[in-house]
């Protein structure tokens, strides 16, 4: 009985922490989206851990899912290897903590149009090459781990 007990435990525990995808995550502090949006310079090429609302994920492949701040809406973009990890569809709404190196992406104005038209396809969007006017920088997290609550 006490066994049967211990294993009930140990299932709850696991059924409340969610489903992790990937590697395990490490860091005990979170930083906010907030403070990444606000001030990027600082977190690139850091390891952070971001807590929210997954508020979209790519429907093709799952390698990446955006996450919004719950009290700014602010959002950032978790992107990770095809294959690697895959973000399910069905997290939208969901909560989830997610982990990886904070980058910078500089890309040419064509790099940015073929960029937004892949996504676009994946994702059965409409495509609009004229409202890219030049080249861009984004932010990301190039994700290694995360768990979907």
């Amino acid at each position: 009985m006490k066994f049967a007990t211990i294993l009930l435990t140990i299932s709850s525990l696991f059924a409340w922490a969610g489903s992790p995808l990937g590697k395990p995550l490490t860091l005990k502090q979170q930083t906010s989206i907030n403070d990444l949006k606000a001030k990027p310079a600082d977190y690139v090429g850091k390891t952070v851990q971001v807590k929210g609302t997954v508020s979209e994920v790519c429907e093709k492949m799952g390698c990446w899912m955006i996450i919004l701040d719950s009290k700014t809406k602010a959002a950032v973009r978790i992107k990770v290897k095809d294959g690697e990890i895959v973000f399910p569809k069905d997290s939208i709404g969901k909560t989830a903590v997610a982990e990886g190196k904070f980058a910078k992406i500089e890309m040419t104005k064509d790099q940015a149009i073929a960029q937004a038209k892949h996504e676009a396809e994946e994702n059965k969007k409409p495509f609009d090459a004229s409202k890219i006017t030049g080249p861009t920088t984004t932010y990301q997290i190039q994700g290694t781990g995360a768990v979907i609550e």
